[in-house]
């Protein structure tokens, strides 16, 4: 039987642009909470620690996922339309800590909220704000939680109401591309190949991939000396080990790859106006293969949940 060819929707003009909110003060996060290094002044340092978990890192990683993942459901339970942004970050606060964990974006370099809400054409790091989710908007939440000294690192693009079609098909796309690029992870294969999955995935959707902003080493350090860009790259060549654990995270747009930064210094979005998505995942790659850590303790994973 012949295979089917896959119906791309033609792209829809611009729509009107995001407008910046008021940001509300930063969440205090209870003194009991253990904190990383960063939480004070706001500066990381240079990742120095090696690239290969060990067992107890691992698992304590699973943890961290796992709670990463339940913020996650709870925070997408209160995606829809008259919500702020800033309401979303305060039931992701609440939870993290309700939880135990520290969320890791507060005050890293200076991030003045607890997780990132990027909506529409809003590519990565939008920070919460006053802003209203509108029906037929699409919005990614970031989620990243510090717990017993590792990060879990996840996000989800989820569809505010009665979206377009082609919102559709870019969200269904992107979290698509994650799964492809997972997929090609195991010891002994090549960070290209994460990309290089990804890419030509996305192109066959008439997408284009966002080549500024990757996927990174994640574990004691939030964001390690791993880089794992979404394109194929053939420099990246760094052979994939057991124990390496990494975040995959492709953002996949409309448009053209284009962008720029608003004077926040944080808020990146598309040059075009076109809308953008991401979907994320740890993981730790093993011998046959790859365990994705940010799913929840039952094995539920908020993606597919949350499908559109």
């Amino acid at each position: 039987m012949a295979k089917r060819k896959t119906r791309t929707p033609k792209v829809p003009a611009s729509l009107p642009p995001v407008q910046q909110g008021l940001v509300s003060p930063r969440r205090n996060v209870p003194s009991s909470i253990t904190r990383p290094p960063y939480a004070l002044t706001g500066d990381p340092g240079p990742s120095i620690l090696p690239l290969v978990r060990t067992q107890s890192e691992i698992e304590s990683m699973r943890k961290a996922g796992s709670i990463a993942a339940e913020v996650l459901l709870r925070v997408g339970e209160k995606v829809e339309a008259g919500t702020t942004t800033d309401e979303l970050d305060q039931v992701a606060h609440e939870e993290i800590v309700r939880l135990g964990a520290y969320p890791s974006p507060l005050n890293y370099r200076g991030f003045p909220k607890s997780v990132c809400t990027s909506v529409n054409e809003v590519v990565c790091h939008g920070i919460p704000d006053s802003r209203q989710m509108q029906d037929g908007d699409i919005i990614n939440i970031d989620v990243t939680v510090f717990y017993e000294g590792v990060h879990g690192d996840t996000s989800v693009t989820f569809l505010v109401g009665e979206v377009d079609e082609y919102s559709q098909h870019l969200v269904n796309v992107t979290r698509n591309a994650l799964d492809k690029g997972i997929q090609t992870v195991r010891n002994g294969s090549r960070v290209c190949d994460i990309g290089q999955a990804i890419e030509k995935y996305a192109h066959s959707n008439r997408l284009s991939v966002v080549r500024e902003f990757i996927g990174h080493g994640v574990g004691p350090e939030f964001h390690s000396a791993l880089a794992i860009p979404h394109y194929y790259d053939r420099r990246a060549d760094t052979e994939l080990l057991t124990g390496m654990s990494f975040t995959i995270e492709p953002m996949l747009n409309l448009g053209g790859n284009a962008l720029h930064m608003w004077d926040d210094t944080w808020t990146v979005v598309t040059t075009d106006g076109r809308r953008s998505a991401q979907f994320e995942h740890t993981l730790v790659v093993t011998d046959n293969g790859c365990e994705i850590l940010t799913k929840t303790s039952s094995g539920t994973i908020p993606s597919e949940v949350f499908a559109g």
